[in-house]
């Protein structure tokens, strides 16, 4: 038996012939919900905003199997006035993160083939004229296969949108990730999203309607989640239907309103145990021709209160396919629009 969900390695062997390897580029964003709440943002949301691990100077000390530091201020991770801060950049600086990703990727992976991925919080958060600079910039740095736009939905207007549909014309593909997290609107609440399923669902109908790529991010097993709240999610997910999508677990990082919660008792991380059923019963209900890009987060060890014990991503996937396998189960066999 097959793979029993839509991979994104095998989508990218299908379409283009080989792997296509992403570079992660902090071009200084912040975003709307940091912002607007005192510089916490969501609940779960450290300072770096998934900022590419290769990228980060300020942490090259730390290893795979770093202890955890619950003191992330030492690191110079979690300071407000960094995140308020407005885009500036240097171009030099972006050619710099360019060339450490690419060479990171060929030492590390024998890779030829690149994306040029916004990765680090909300990167349509500018005026439009400095999106367009700055995107123009990077598609001029490299031959990029792919560019992807990591972004909030509250943070794409039709000025936003048409700059990334005319960045197909130096790209073959444009991707914008677009962040759901979950399709109940008390847990986006709960989470302090700043935006609810109305926007979203807006959001990413214009991202299609573009004609551009559309990658959803969704997070399970955050406290208050149950499967009807996980039903409204596939709900979400099936009325969209992106092209792919990421789905996360829940982590526990230093720094964040959650790590509070999760001091005072009041917050847990879901088990690996509870993750795979998450991650089966929705891959079975969402169609099988959306590209399954991330099935774990992976939270740098030294950062991560919880969960501790949670395999690598490979023991998690060869744990995760085994289960399925098992149960007979692929991505899509429960899908009501069959």
């Amino acid at each position: 038996m097959s793979c029993p969900y839509n991979s994104y390695s095998a989508s990218l062997m299908e379409k283009h012939g080989h792997r296509i390897y992403r570079v992660g580029i902090d071009a200084g964003f912040t975003c709307p919900n940091r912002l607007s709440n005192g510089g916490q943002g969501c609940v779960y949301c450290d300072s770096l905003g998934a900022r590419a691990a290769y990228q980060r100077k300020g942490e090259s000390s730390f290893g795979r199997d770093s202890g955890f530091v619950s003191d992330i201020d030492t690191m110079s991770c979690n300071s407000n006035d960094i995140q308020k801060k407005p885009l500036v950049y240097e171009e030099q600086d972006i050619m710099n993160q360019i060339e450490r990703g690419i060479s990171f990727l060929r030492q590390r992976y024998k890779a030829e083939h690149f994306a040029a991925y916004l990765q680090s919080f909300s990167n349509t958060f500018a005026p439009v004229e400095e999106l367009k600079k700055l995107y123009g910039f990077i598609l001029g740095a490299y031959t990029w296969e792919s560019f992807i736009v990591s972004t909030r939905p509250d943070c794409l207007d039709d000025g936003r949108l048409d700059l990334l549909a005319s960045c197909r014309d130096a790209c073959p593909e444009v991707c914008v990730e677009l962040g759901l997290q979950s399709g109940s609107d008390s847990i986006l609440r709960s989470m302090k999203r700043g935006h609810d399923v109305a926007c979203f669902i807006r959001a990413a109908e214009k991202v299609k309607a573009r004609g551009l790529s559309l990658c959803v991010h969704v997070l399970t097993g955050f406290p208050g989640e149950g499967k009807a709240e996980l039903d409204e999610t596939i709900a979400v997910i099936n009325a969209v239907h992106p092209d792919a999508l990421k789905i996360h677990n829940l982590n526990i990082a230093a720094g964040t309103e959650l790590y509070d919660r999760f001091l005072d008792g009041e917050a847990t991380a879901p088990s690996l145990t509870r993750h795979v059923s998450n991650t089966i019963y929705l891959l079975r209900r969402i169609p099988s021709d959306i590209v399954i890009e991330r099935l774990m987060c992976e939270t740098p060890k030294h950062r991560l209160a919880s969960p501790r014990l949670f395999p690598d991503k490979n023991r998690f996937l060869g744990i995760l396919e085994k289960e399925m396998k098992a149960l007979g189960a692929a991505q899509g066999d429960l899908w009501q629009g069959h």
